[in-house]
């Protein structure tokens, strides 16, 4: 046994490699981040951005913006753009213009995606609200590459609660899912790259509406896929005319339970959802003993609490879209009245009565009274 392994070890020590298949990462373009718009005439651009790793070249990303009717032949031209061997294997984020996403059926642009293997799925698709050509030619000297920071900024932003993370495949899941609707990341370029909130979309993939950091915090409570997150309330009778808001009053949750009641009657479906959550207190602006009347400030939290929460969903209702997913609840506890609204859940989702409960226990006050 020992002989023919020291043999074999011998021809692999004397059999020379494939240099053909060898490929130098210079020779390479590395499509890191893709973007979808719509210019001024309505004509589709799709805009690829790549890392140089060439040691005379001064900038450290290339970007390219080709006008096409599909994002295929896109590929093909950026092909005839590039020095290096185009690989669309690395995508890391996708960038998709606002004013794409306000048509409809605009999901069919992405076929190419999922239809060729060499796409990568785990790409975070990221809805932008003005010009992608602003973002992928952005240059920031303080960030490392800015395919590499986008990616930083969306994981980063979802693990702090204030945004969805939905990849190319999650995407993909959502828009054939009947019982929930979409939900993508949201970010605008100012001054720098930032995360503005979660983009909601229709069972069509249609723009609805914008949420902001707070109420995608909420989003990601009622999805149950958010773990420890900061909320902000503005307390009632507690604020005094001027610049400084001394009702403010932010906590840290440490943990959320999360828990949906489905029943069917009265020709609708109706949903109970009971939200039980431990807070700690880390910033409160106006004089209050916690420690005295801690029960009194726990009501006032869940009332401004509960009255975001309800204003979030009468919006979802009148857009009659489900990010929450409810529809799945509906499918799940109530399936013969689902099987029959199911191609149009969110119609049925607008006449949905849902009822909230919010619970809060103050755990924490910090070293100060």
């Amino acid at each position: 046994m020992k002989r023919w392994l020291s043999l074999g070890l011998l021809v692999l020590l004397f059999v020379p490699g494939c240099s053909s298949d060898k490929i130098n990462v210079e020779e390479l373009t590395l499509g890191l981040m893709l973007g979808m718009d719509l210019d001024k005439d309505n004509h589709m651009v799709y805009y690829l951005s790549s890392p140089v790793f060439n040691k005379e070249a001064k900038k450290k990303n290339e970007e390219f913006g080709r006008k096409s009717e599909t994002l295929r032949q896109s590929m093909t031209g950026f092909d005839a753009m590039t020095t290096g061997l185009t690989i669309r294997g690395k995508v890391q984020v996708m960038l998709i213009g606002k004013r794409v996403l306000q048509h409809p059926d605009w999901f069919r642009l992405l076929d190419v995606v999922y239809r060729d293997a060499k796409y990568s799925v785990n790409a975070r698709v990221v809805a932008v609200d003005g010009p992608v050509s602003e973002v992928i030619n952005f240059y920031p000297l303080d960030k490392p590459r800015l395919p590499l920071h986008m990616t930083r900024l969306i994981d980063t932003a979802n693990r702090r609660g204030i945004t969805v993370k939905t990849t190319l495949q999650e995407l993909h899941r959502q828009i054939y899912e009947k019982g929930v609707t979409p939900s993508i990341t949201e970010i605008k370029k100012s001054k720098a790259v930032e995360v503005t909130g979660t983009a909601v979309l229709n069972e069509r993939g249609k723009y609805a509406e914008l949420l902001n950091l707070q109420e995608s915090t909420l989003l990601l409570i009622l999805q149950d896929r958010v773990k420890e997150m900061n909320l902000s309330v503005q307390i009632p009778g507690e604020d005094e005319r001027g610049p400084i808001r001394r009702s403010a009053i932010t906590f840290r949750v440490k943990s959320v339970k999360t828990k949906i009641k489905t029943k069917y009657a009265q020709d609708r479906f109706q949903f109970d959802i009971d939200i039980k959550m431990p807070i700690a207190l880390s910033e409160k602006l106006f004089p209050f003993d916690v420690r005295k009347g801690g029960d009194k400030l726990q009501k006032a939290i869940d009332e401004q609490l509960k009255r975001q929460v309800e204003r979030m969903i009468r919006g979802f209702q009148k857009h009659q879209v489900d990010p929450i997913g409810l529809g799945l609840h509906a499918r799940a506890y109530e399936y013969q009245a689902y099987k029959k609204v199911q191609d149009h859940w969110g119609e049925e989702f607008a006449k949905a009565d849902v009822k909230l409960s919010v619970k809060t226990e103050i755990t924490d006050m910090g070293p100060v009274k």
